[in-house]
């Protein structure tokens, strides 16, 4: 009995001092998640952007994008707030293809940004009015021109390819693939990286000549610094945007 005892004294001391014990220092609490964005941008918050400004914050955007750090957004309060008005920064140019999604790639919300997407991001007379409203009458400061890597339509119009009414939109980019043929050794195809590559670029370059020589509208805001026209490529495999020499 006398054991026994023993045995449930040293028990209860045990279970004194473990109860007793003072909590580990480097015991850290994760930090709360941030609360999702509600704002958008309204006609004061515009207006402030300089084009220097909005092209800093795409491009911030675009590193969020591709760093895995996207901005949590509470899009139906976004949706709630623009019901009324937009106020857009930006209009985008862009290809059809699926995986080129301005609004994410840009990490922009609900409200922030213009977009109209063709095969082969190229201009024509509905686009470039389009862009002008979004420039000269809602007030957007930056024009982005934003071609991708392996575009399916640079390749098509290389290779020859002709499908309907696909045909008559190929043929806009002979220029930009005889430029690039000329400046690249071997065939101007799909199959040469360095030609499509280049290709890809001269496509913008020539969209962003194209509006320019189009839109009276366009250039005098340019010329008078109210307005930046700009153009990129999207890299399909690691999400970034390589910014093309004005």
């Amino acid at each position: 009995m006398k054991y026994f005892g023993l045995v449930a004294t040293l028990l209860a001391a045990g279970f004194a001092v473990i109860s007793c014990a003072p909590k580990a220092e480097n015991t850290v609490e994760a930090p709360p998640a941030p609360e999702p964005l509600r704002a958008v941008l309204t006609a004061d918050s515009q207006q402030a952007l300089t084009p220097e400004k909005v092209l800093e914050e795409l491009k911030a955007g675009n590193r969020r994008f591709a760093d895995g750090q996207l901005t949590r957004r509470d899009y139906l309060a976004q949706a709630d707030a623009t019901a009324s008005g937009q106020y857009p920064k930006a209009v985008i140019l862009g290809c059809v293809d699926s995986r080129v999604p301005p609004e994410i790639i840009f990490d922009q919300g609900i409200g922030d940004i213009f977009v109209g997407r063709v095969a082969g991001n190229v201009e024509d007379v509905n686009l470039v009015g389009s862009i002008e409203f979004a420039t000269k009458v809602a007030g957007s400061k930056v024009i982005v021109i934003l071609g991708h890597t392996s575009c399916g339509a640079i390749k098509g119009a290389a290779d020859g390819v002709e499908l309907g009414n696909l045909t008559e939109l190929l043929n806009d980019f002979d220029e930009p693939i005889a430029r690039a043929d000329a400046a690249t050794e071997g065939e101007a195809n799909s199959a040469n990286a360095a030609f499509l590559n280049l290709a890809i670029e001269e496509n913008v370059r020539q969209t962003i000549a194209d509006i320019l020589d189009q839109s009276p509208v366009i250039t005098e805001m340019v010329e008078d610094g109210e307005l930046a026209i700009v153009g990129g490529v999207y890299d399909l495999a690691s999400g970034r945007v390589a910014w093309l020499d004005s």
